[in-house]
């Protein structure tokens, strides 16, 4: 028979909403570190408005960029920028702290009570140094009121994060202190423990955590797309132009006859890689066939190293191969077989299919491991059934290692697909050349150069939008694909 759970009492209801309470401002607390918008650190207007409190606390010279001539000259104390500076670090130290008592918070009583004196202990610190942060502010706002010739050299400000960060630290100290005097004291001999499930959730958390602070919260950018943003402006609403950035993509023929070649370089590419993907899970097949240990480790290792090599390097490599003065060009000369010598990297054609043949020698041992960690979880006892049978090797190969790697291939084809946009830029900057340039430059690369050296923010923040849009639906697509193909869904 089911085991009935025993009623709630009111002070535990309240201890489990006091918790949640605790839990959610603890999460606010760790991820408003990293938002430049409520910074209490940005004690003038001189700091940089796109620096988070994380940055601040922990990179002084990001603080300080910027604002040398005006301590040099006494119109900002240098005094006040370092406490600003210490008192922001310790006030991460205080949300790095609260963090972790939030997450011994999903245990038993004893582990529910020592994650409270972190929290506790966090929201203090946190508050503490809220106070410091206050204190270089007025010490900056005393000296500015002294002198008002200094005002509009040091544009003082009284940022609004203070009071936000004071408040929510204030919160977690005193729900901390709530919660610790509503949870019960554990039993003599009771040891920390956390449920299985809890347990899972907490190793993944931290995975969360940078998902979301590199792949989530630079999403806030999208909002350049709908202003007249340029490098170091602050948006503001006369400056908002609406959707004008998305039309200027069609509208202005020279700009849509370049991102036309643009896409045909970038789908050109990603459709060869994808046509050739099946590569890697081959070389892996037949690099699992080989019986020496010895010979295995070293053309493993050999293919993997390149991964690791950075596209300049690999640059450097094909420059001493395939330059006039290169070893190609020198022995084809010395042979009598060419008069003078070729630089083959200024050639303009076949782009499409040399920078294949360089990611692929780039990448292809990497690419391998994952199918090589797939081939060794294959049961054993279908290779033993079928030498039993008489099969020889490669009906082994065919008919048993080749379908059970198949669903993992799918999952890496489909997102390839999903990625048929996202090329990279590196291999493309490094190999351009004004003889491939129009046939070498792919979407990503044209983002950087309008981004980057046009200054035109808002136009290549809508292409990226766009481009993660684009993505999405087709790993959708893809993934509805397989599911009416092999009856099994990818995602």
């Amino acid at each position: 028979m089911p085991v009935l759970e025993k009623p709630l009492t009111k002070k535990e209801i309240v201890d489990k909403i006091f918790y949640y309470i605790l839990r959610i401002l603890v999460v606010l607390y760790v991820v408003l570190l990293f938002l430049p918008g409520v910074n209490p650190a940005r004690i003038t207007g001189k700091i940089n408005r796109n620096l988070s409190l994380f940055t601040s606390g922990f990179f002084y010279k990001s603080l300080t960029d910027g604002l040398g001539r005006m301590m040099k000259n006494g119109w900002i104390p240098e005094s006040s920028i370092r406490l600003d500076f210490f008192a922001s670090m310790f006030c991460c130290f205080g949300a790095i702290i609260a963090g972790v008592g939030g997450c011994m918070s999903v245990g038993n009583n004893k582990l529910k009570r020592t994650g409270n004196f972190l929290t506790a202990g966090g929201g203090l610190l946190g508050l503490i140094s809220i106070f410091g942060i206050k204190a270089a502010q007025i010490q900056l706002a005393d000296i500015v009121a002294s002198d008002s010739s200094l005002a509009s050299r040091t544009d003082p400000r009284n940022p609004f994060g203070i009071v936000f960060f004071g408040v929510l630290a204030g919160g977690v100290l005193l729900f901390s202190v709530l919660t610790f005097l509503l949870t019960p004291a554990p039993e003599k001999g009771e040891k920390a423990h956390v449920e299985p499930k809890f347990q899972l959730f907490l190793m993944f958390l931290p995975f969360a955590v940078l998902l979301f602070v590199f792949a989530y919260l630079p999403l806030w950018g999208w909002r350049y797309a709908f202003f007249d943003y340029h490098a170091g402006d602050t948006l503001s609403m006369d400056k908002f132009r609406g959707f004008y950035w998305f039309t200027n993509l069609f509208k202005n023929p020279a700009t849509a006859k370049h991102i036309g070649r643009v896409m045909i370089n970038t789908l050109a590419m990603s459709g060869i890689g994808i046509a050739f993907s099946w590569l890697p899970m081959v070389f892996a097949i037949f690099l699992s066939e080989v019986k020496n240990k010895h010979v295995r480790r070293v053309v493993q290792t050999c293919t993997t190293i390149p991964n690791f090599i950075s596209w300049v390097l690999v640059y450097a490599v094909a420059l001493a191969i395939f330059s006039t003065d290169g070893f190609v060009s020198t022995f084809f000369v010395q042979q009598g077989l060419w008069d003078k010598g070729k630089n083959l990297l200024m050639s303009g054609e076949h782009t499409w299919l040399k920078m294949w043949a360089w990611g692929t020698w780039k990448g292809l041992g990497w690419s391998a491991i994952i199918y090589l960690s797939a081939i060794s979880g294959i049961d054993q006892q279908l290779y033993e059934a079928a030498t039993v049978d008489g099969a020889g090797r490669f009906q082994k190969m065919w008919h048993i290692t080749v379908p059970e790697l198949i669903p993992t291939y799918c999952v890496l084809l489909t997102l390839s697909i999903a990625g048929i946009l996202s090329n990279g830029m590196e291999q493309y900057l490094c190999f351009e050349n004004p003889q491939n340039t129009n046939a070498i430059e792919v979407l990503d690369l044209y983002v950087y150069k309008i981004g980057i050296n046009g200054g035109l923010i808002p136009l290549s923040t809508v292409i990226g939008m766009l481009k993660s849009v684009i993505s999405v639906v087709l790993l959708i697509l893809a993934n509805s694909i397989s599911k009416l193909v092999r009856g099994q869904s990818v995602v």
